[in-house]
């Protein structure tokens, strides 16, 4: 099992990012070499995604299965695993339990 990433000299907005009644809780911020990022947990559900801007989106802890727009199959991600998504553009997401990410914005 890897160690999820951590990050230093960051300037980091306090107020949560509340989605789907509590069901995703996030915090944006910005790390040293200027990148935004939030790092947050999905709770248990099926929610829907939107993208403006191309996301990475890595697991941290606990996993998910999650679908990008367009496609069929639903693909899993634990610790470790990271999945893409493209600009305006969606992806589905189950999880069961708990679901820590960081989600990296390009």
């Amino acid at each position: 099992m890897s160690t999820p990433p951590s990050f230093t000299n960051v300037n980091l907005n306090p107020k949560a990012n509340v989605y789907f009644d509590g069901r995703c809780i996030s915090h944006s911020f910005t790390a040293s070499d200027g990148s935004q990022k939030s790092a947050g947990v999905v709770l248990p559900s099926s929610l829907t995604f939107n993208t403006a801007a191309p996301e990475i989106m890595e697991c941290v802890a606990g996993s998910c299965n999650y679908r990008l727009k367009g496609e069929e199959q639903w693909s899993s991600a634990t610790q470790g695993v990271s999945f893409h998504i493209p600009e305006n553009s969606s992806f589905d997401i189950e999880v069961k339990d708990a679901f820590h990410y960081i989600c990296h914005y390009a």
